[in-house]
Order: structure tokens, then C-alpha cells, then sequence
């Protein structure tokens, strides 16, 4: 399972119970986060999360500077403003290189806030999804690999008024109709490994982000809050012989 989302702390929100939950039952995990550098502090963070979640591998970075802190990249263009081809040729070296049967990234309105980085992490994905198992597509990022599925992290209308309270009326929260969520799963026995990968992110703890409303919330309202996620699933892809896959891994 490659998971892809825009920024250090995404994923362990998004999809930290279910790389948790893949990476106890021995599946190979890893993470493509689209910006901050390397070298940075939220890159190290991130690592740290990653440990407490399983993830087998150390993170890999698209190298992008974040759209609202540029200096989090020195030299890079915003994501957003980056070309997209050379975005989706980054992502699909990563997924010719990795070889997932599935992808996970956010929904097409970028999870709960529609930051602009989650929105276009979203449409990155889905090109470079395709577009890694099509060997005149980047020959120079490797072998072609056609994941067999892709997985939308999302929040289904129902939770959204409690979202909304919990993360401020001020801000909008988006939400897709319930119907269109196929998979609800229980991440509850992971609960405690995803609630320290969320607090390994102390900046933005620091700075009053939604891992600073965690860490500010009772232990019993921060289980209440993360023990459940949401995901789209999006099938089937054409296979690598030409025919349309349906033999989508189940969540």
C-alpha cells in the first residue's frame, strides 16, 4: 500500500489507523507526501510518525514547497504551481518504483478543509495512478506498474456537523454524500499508534493545527475522533494486457 497526501501529518489524520492496520497484518507500506524538503523539521516529524504507524519504509518526498509556507522547500516551486507533468512523472517514478496493488490519497475536494495542496495532491495521484502502468507514459521512471486499486480518503456528510464543531464553524468542511462511501472502517485497535503519529507532528502542534486540537482533546474525545475512516474506492483500472481489471483489494 502506497499512500499519497500533501503534508506532513496528512496522512497520519487521513489513513494513520489503516497503514497501521496494513503494516501489523505484514503488508509492505510506505508514504509520498508532496511537499516540505528533506532536510526539514516536519520531514523528520513525519519519519517519527511513520515509526509509530509501522510504515516500513522512511518517507519519500516529492519536494514541493507548501502553498502557504514557500520557505518549507528553499528553491522548489509551490505545489501547486509546479508543472503538472513533472509532478506526475515525480509521483510515478514512486509507484514504478514502489509497485502497490493500492494507492491511497485524499478525496476530490482534499479531505475536510479542501486545502488547495490536498485538492491538487488528489489530482496528481489519479493521473499518475493510471499513468505509471503505461510503458510510453515516463520511460524513464522505470518499469511500468498498474496498482489495482485507488483508495479516497473522505468524510461522509453524516460526521460533518461534528466535524464542523469540532474544528471551528468558522471554517468550512467538506463532505461527500454517505452513499458514495464504500468502505467505513473501524480502526480502533490502532487507535493509540495513530493518536502518536499524529502528536510526532509537535510543529504543527505547536502552532494550533488540527494536531494541536488532538493534543488538546481528553483521551477519551481524541479516541471518539480518530478511531473511524472513511475511504472512496475507485475501480476498475485497465490492466497492463489491455483488459479492464475487477479484482479490487478489499479494505
Amino acid at each position: 500500500m502506497l499512500a499519497v497526501f500533501a503534508h506532513p501529518d496528512d496522512e497520519s489524520l487521513s489513513a494513520g489507523g489503516l497503514l497501521a492496520r496494513q503494516a501489523a497484518a505484514g503488508a509492505r507500506t510506505a508514504v509520498v507526501t508532496s511537499t516540505w524538503a528533506e532536510d526539514s523539521v516536519r520531514a523528520r516529524e513525519l519519519a517519527e510518525a511513520l515509526r509509530n504507524l509501522g510504515v516500513g519504509e522512511p518517507p519519500r518526498m516529492l519536494g514541493y514547497a507548501d502553498q502557504k509556507v514557500p520557505e518549507s522547500a528553499p528553491g522548489s516551486p509551490r505545489f501547486c504551481d509546479a508543472p503538472l507533468d513533472e509532478a506526475v512523472r515525480r509521483l510515478v517514478t514512486h509507484i514504478r518504483d514502489f509497485r502497490p496493488d493500492v494507492v491511497v490519497t485524499h478525496d476530490a475536494y482534499g479531505g475536510v478543509t479542501g486545502h488547495a495542496d490536498h485538492v491538487h495532491t488528489y489530482r496528481v495521484t489519479m493521473l499518475a495512478a493510471q499513468a505509471a502502468g503505461l510503458e510510453q507514459l515516463y520511460p524513464e521512471a522505470g518499469a511500468p506498474w498498474q496498482p489495482r486499486a485507488l483508495y479516497l480518503a473522505t468524510h461522509p456528510r453524516s460526521v460533518a456537523a461534528r466535524l464542523t464543531g469540532l474544528i471551528g464553524a468558522q471554517r468550512a468542511v467538506y463532505s461527500v454524500p454517505d452513499e458514495q462511501v464504500t468502505d467505513r472502517l473501524d480502526v480502533s485497535p490502532w487507535v493509540e499508534q495513530k493518536i502518536a503519529a499524529v502528536l510526532a507532528h509537535r510543529s504543527e502542534v505547536e502552532r494550533g493545527a488540527v494536531p494541536g486540537l488532538v493534543a488538546s482533546l481528553p483521551q477519551d474525545a481524541r479516541v471518539a475522533m480518530l478511531s473511524t475512516e472513511w475511504f472512496i474506492r475507485c475501480a476498475p483500472w485497465v490492466s497492463a494486457a489491455g483488459g479492464m481489471s475487477t479484482d479490487v483489494p478489499a479494505l
